[in-house]
């Protein structure tokens, strides 16, 4: 999971191809902790209306849960083709998060089929620290260029 400033807030991973969308569900802790009725508390409005579940888009096989939004294939009128290009949207803001992370740390592009599992989730976990890191310390210098711009303009 990561939004749109590529900030990377829950991560899954394990030995190459061994992570399709099943398994993943079977696995991750994230859905464990939801299958077993334990969820982060979230509250939002959406048209007037206020919510308090929150919910993951999805995108392939995943069962059809309450909490799990798929993808609409072939929206048929302005407001699902709407809602599909946004879902599109943020899929796509986790593939650049993960382009990033790859990019910024070699070891991740390499194969993890031969390592323990342990030492992967560490080597995982310190990289996406060190990418959240980087993000907040360059959302900090935009701030900072931008209250120096504020100054300027008085």
């Amino acid at each position: 999971m990561a939004s749109y400033d590529t900030w990377i807030w829950h991560a899954f991973f394990g030995a190459t191809g061994s992570n399709n969308d099943i398994n993943i569900l079977a696995r991750s802790p994230l859905f464990n902790d939801m299958v077993h009725g334990v969820a982060h508390h979230i509250e939002y409005i959406v048209n007037g209306n206020q919510y308090h579940l929150g919910y993951y888009l999805a995108d392939g096989i995943y069962p059809r849960w309450a909490t799990l939004v798929n993808t609409i294939y072939s929206p048929d009128n302005p407001k699902k083709r709407l809602f599909a290009q946004m879902q599109e949207a943020y899929m796509k803001d986790v593939e650049r998060a993960f382009g990033i992370l790859q990019a910024r740390s070699a070891i991740v592009l390499g194969p993890t089929h031969m390592w323990c599992k342990d030492n992967l989730h560490s080597i995982m976990m310190t990289c996406i620290i060190l990418h959240n890191m980087i993000v907040e310390d360059e959302n900090e210098y935009v701030e900072e260029e931008s209250n120096d711009e504020d100054m300027c303009l008085q």
